[in-house]
């Protein structure tokens, strides 16, 4: 089995290249690497690979937008295995995915590769984007939006603590952010909110560096799950996301969550919109958004 790092050196504001010198230094097996340039360089090289046709271990070094370029890519290539060494700032893709902290546990999934088929969701916008973790809309993007384009997540990554950034950005968007009207069409059924916060579609429990949104949440089940805070008051709300990080928010009557294998999302105005914590332009009042599961398209190794 050929072995391939992608790494990603802006991962972690920087850090991800750092961790990589270090951890290279104790491969004792051949491996190629290839370091991304821009954003979808990932996806690219992936592309590539599969081309190889033959069995490949394909590990990422860096962060969650990394990991969902290189699982998007991916998808229906049965010869490729998907693993990661989280280095960037949430890394919420290795709370459910496989990864791998040190270069010894890569020798050991090596004298036994196993995989495991593994779900992707799909938000139907043109082109039509794909997520490993999570996509959504509202207050949760907006705080994205405003950590990813902040000075102060590149500071608290100098010292390990680049997490914070999310705990301080959702503070700060609390008394900005304008909640919204949404309409969600599930099961052939639909659901209207009012005084919307925020709608996430979950393939796995985590985003936001390790809050646990969507608890029941499977790579493996062929479901998505719908989570929807809508009804609170501004500092109601900071008390939801107290919890959040032990999945005990969902016993809030102003969490509402639904399960299937496709949603719509209809808003009654522009509205901010995340991929995999990515900012993913703005949610438009004119066209639902749709989102659906695609079941056991790409491998991760199971370790």
């Amino acid at each position: 089995m050929e072995i391939v790092f992608i790494i990603n050196p802006t991962a972690g504001n920087g850090a991800a290249f750092r961790k990589w010198r270090k951890f290279s230094e104790t491969i004792d097996f051949p491996y190629e690497q290839f370091v991304t340039r821009s954003p979808g360089h990932a996806f690219q090289l992936v592309e590539q690979l599969k081309q190889r046709e033959r069995k490949t271990l394909v590990i990422g070094f860096g962060g969650d937008g990394t990991m969902r370029e290189i699982a998007a890519a991916a998808a229906g290539a049965e010869l490729l295995f998907i693993a990661s060494v989280p280095a960037g700032s949430g890394n919420d893709f290795a709370r459910s995915f496989s990864c791998f902290s040190k270069a010894q546990e890569i020798g050991h999934f090596l004298a036994c590769p196993r995989g495991m088929l593994t779900d992707i969701g799909q938000v139907g916008v043109q082109p039509e984007q794909l997520f490993a973790s999570s996509a959504g809309i509202g207050f949760d993007a907006a705080v994205a939006h405003a950590v990813n384009r902040s000075r102060t997540k590149l500071w608290l990554n100098k010292f390990g603590l680049g997490k914070l950034a999310y705990l301080i950005f959702v503070v700060t968007t609390l008394f900005t952010f304008e909640k919204f009207r949404l309409t969600v069409e599930s099961n052939e059924a639909m659901h209207h909110f009012e005084d919307v916060w925020l709608a996430t579609v979950s393939n796995q429990p985590y985003f936001g560096g390790g809050m646990k949104i969507s608890p029941h949440s499977s790579v493996h089940d062929g479901q998505l799950e719908l989570t929807v805070v809508h009804g609170l008051p501004r500092l109601k709300l900071l008390a939801v996301f107290g919890t959040v990080f032990s999945g005990s928010h969902t016993k809030f009557p102003e969490v509402v969550q639904f399960s299937g294998k496709h949603f719509s999302l209809a808003v009654d105005r522009p509205v901010p919109r995340h991929v995999d914590g990515d900012d993913a332009g703005m949610a438009d009042a004119q066209e639902p958004l749709r989102f659906r599961v695609s079941a056991k398209q790409w491998q991760q190794a199971k370790l």
